[in-house]
């Protein structure tokens, strides 16, 4: 989530509306797919995450509920409200939506039958600015994001720093990672654990790291200049980020495919029956696009 000042500002730049064509060259998108609204009239979609069946769950965070979209039939209900202003999700092995819930500077585990269940509520005695984005690597352990976009705790009593945290697969420990980012927003990790993407948004740039087993971060590197707000992986290891449209760089951070949608766009993920459902939240309207390639698992 960002400011919503800034966030309207950018509306103007946007060019293409809902209907855009791809051509058949297109690297990822499916020949002659177009851009579809699913749903909208939402205060400011976030965070979504699909499931094994590739229902997708997303966040409304002015109106504090959690909502899914069936791949089945495609309608909308909410599934979880209130719900601790929930912004990212990401579902771990088991089913559980693992969600930071910014509202207290929480992270939460949601079983399927909606038991919550507090797994991190601060940092050495400190709570977080405001709990952003999250990814969880294949061992369960979980990184995420901490940047300060206005939060109702005092200053003295928050973390020094925007950061990225780690918490340890047993859920026990919770370590800062990072120390030198502005304000890092979007995180996403490759299938294999061993690459951890980091879109620092005040910074205008999104780095790679290196994961170590006990989840340290190293060998920082520059991936791509562009500050991603929310971020999605393909099969091919293709990243995708969002603020203006859905910008996809490869793995080199080569810049292969620009999906333009007309608002601002939050976050990204594959859901649906074959995992090759693109799902946009872009402030009010949630949008999905076929793409050539799957999500990656």
């Amino acid at each position: 989530m960002k400011a919503f000042g800034f966030t309207c500002a950018l509306l103007g730049v946007l060019l293409l509306t809902t209907g855009s064509t791809f051509a058949a060259d297109s690297s990822v998108v499916a020949p002659g797919a177009k851009l579809e609204k699913l749903g909208e009239g939402y205060g400011y979609t976030e965070g979504p995450a699909a499931d094994v069946d590739g229902n997708v769950f997303f966040t409304d965070d002015p109106n504090d509920r959690i909502v899914k979209w069936s791949a089945v039939d495609g309608k909308f209900f909410d599934w979880l409200k209130p719900a601790g202003r929930a912004n990212g999700t990401y579902f771990d092995k088991v089913g559980n939506l693992i969600a930071v819930a910014p509202d207290k500077g929480e992270l939460w585990s949601i079983a399927p039958d909606k038991k919550v269940t507090v797994l991190v509520t601060n940092f050495d005695g400190k709570v977080f600015n405001g709990p952003n984005d999250l990814w969880i690597r294949p061992d369960g352990g979980i990184y995420f994001t901490d940047p300060d976009f206005g939060s109702d705790h005092d200053q003295s009593s928050r973390v020094e720093g925007q950061n990225v945290y780690f918490v340890t697969p047993d859920h026990k420990a919770v370590t800062r990672m990072t120390a030198d980012l502005f304000k890092p927003n979007g995180i996403i990790g490759t299938a294999d654990g061993k690459v951890l993407y980091v879109g620092d948004y005040g910074a205008g740039e999104t780095y790679a790291y290196d994961i170590n087993p006990d989840g340290a971060l190293t060998n920082k590197r520059l991936f791509c200049n562009f500050g991603s707000d929310g971020m999605t992986i393909d099969s091919e290891g293709n990243v995708y980020l969002t603020q203006i449209g859905v910008a996809v760089f490869d793995k080199t951070g080569k810049k292969i495919e620009q999906i333009d949608v007309p608002e601002t766009t939050t976050n990204v993920t594959f859901g649906g029956k074959d995992n090759d459902l693109l799902f946009i939240t872009a402030t009010g309207s949630v949008y999905g696009l076929k793409m050539r390639v799957k999500g990656a698992r």
